[in-house]
């Protein structure tokens, strides 16, 4: 390692001590008084609380200096957004919460500079939220985008969007969406997506409902949107036209790797509160954790967090070198997806009944990971993903 090397590893280092210490004694007891319930969370505190990020000089780690944030890569990130995501309330908190961690990305590298100052330069402050509207109710996009059904026609003047969207994170009290319309072909086809920047304050985007969620860890929920003869500028198209497939891979795959980042955090706070649990409680003439069951569910979650660290670390790697990044950031998505779920799970079993009710949290973390097996592309679809490409290098390679 060099000496650059090794400032820039104790810069990080510093920043995830920070954030740590941030979560802890500013958000984990905001998230204490809520209950978990991030949805609905009230305004004034979440600006209350990004302001303190801000003070304690932890806002916005992955944004560039320029826009406000600490530059971080992305091998950088997964170290300090662990620390974020050690409470619900914290990725929120600290300005790398999705979707606009992962919008903040696609318009740091597609936007222009004046689309930049409209929408980045304030994300960068904290001032405004974003969503991203890709997926669509059946037989729309989902988990196969070439689905895409919601139609962009050239108008006088600029575009006119037509389609519905669902699932829409954010969508609620968002200053503008990246909405995924189709300019070419039909559904189904490989190519012909576009990205749009539509402001909310646009009459042709109505949100219709807000989706009732097993989750409840995304500020402003999940929306069902409507665009009806909406009308865009030619100003208003992020990136070339036909070519948002194509720039919707820009965010994916990273932004699937840092939400394993952030739900790593929240499994190790499941396991804090088992472990605060199983050292307090005694059965049997002894602390719960000194029995013999109690070690292997323990232990088990002790090795999906060191695997799960060491799969998102790989992944990283491979996405700040350019290496096969989606097929890294797929192996990432099913692991780390299933491991915090099963670290979940074995600490609401350890904290027997205080585990199934709201005086640890335990039982909403849980609802949070096992709603994450499913966005971001399911386990299924990412599994035939990798094992397609698997295939593919096989037959490329030619031998056994």
């Amino acid at each position: 390692m060099t000496q650059a090397d090794t400032l820039a590893a104790t810069g990080v280092e510093a920043l995830a001590a920070r954030t740590r210490e941030f979560v802890r004694e500013v958000v984990l007891p905001a998230e204490e008084r809520i209950g978990g319930d991030v949805h609905d969370l009230d305004p004034a505190v979440r600006a209350e609380l990004i302001a303190a990020a801000r003070d304690a000089g932890v806002y916005a780690p992955q944004l560039p200096t320029e826009w406000g944030g600490q530059g971080l890569d992305t091998r950088a990130q997964a170290v300090v957004f662990e620390e974020a995501g050690y409470a619900l309330l914290g990725p929120l908190a600290t300005g790398c919460a999705a979707p606009d961690e992962g919008n903040g990305l696609l318009l740091e590298r597609v936007a222009t500079p004046a689309q930049q100052e409209r929408w980045l330069a304030p994300l960068g402050r904290g001032e405004l939220r974003t969503c991203f509207a890709m997926t669509e109710p059946a037989p729309g996009a989902g988990s196969d985008p070439r689905a895409l059904a919601t139609r962009a026609s050239r108008v006088e003047g600029g575009w006119r969007i037509d389609g519905r969207k669902w699932m829409i994170t954010g969508a609620r009290g968002a200053s503008v969406a990246i909405v995924m319309a189709r300019t070419a072909g039909e559904p189904g086809d490989a190519g012909g997506a576009t990205m749009f920047l539509v402001a909310a304050d646009n009459p042709g985007m109505r949100i219709v409902r807000d989706l009732e969620t097993m989750d409840a860890g995304f500020y402003g929920g999940h929306a069902e949107i409507d665009f009806d003869d909406c009308r865009v500028g030619d100003d208003d198209v992020l990136g070339e036209v036909d070519r948002g497939f194509a720039y919707a891979q820009v965010r994916l795959a990273p932004a699937r790797l840092t939400h394993c980042m952030r739900w790593l955090g929240l499994a190790r706070r499941c396991h804090d509160l088992a472990l605060a649990h199983a050292t307090s409680r005694r059965a049997f003439g002894a602390d719960i954790a000194d029995l013999g069951l109690a070690h292997q569910l323990l232990a088990d979650n002790e090795i999906d967090i060191a695997a799960s660290r060491a799969v998102i670390a790989q992944a990283a790697a491979s996405i700040d070198l350019d290496a096969d990044a989606a097929n890294a950031s797929s192996i990432a998505k099913v692991f780390v997806s299933e491991a915090v779920g099963r670290i979940a799970d074995r600490s609401v079993q350890l904290a027997g009944a205080r585990g199934l009710t709201a005086e640890t949290l335990l039982s909403r973390y849980w609802r949070e990971m096992r709603a994450f097996r499913v966005y971001d592309g399911p386990s299924e679809t990412h599994r035939w993903a990798i094992a397609r490409r698997a295939v593919s290098r096989f037959r490329r390679e030619g031998r056994a």
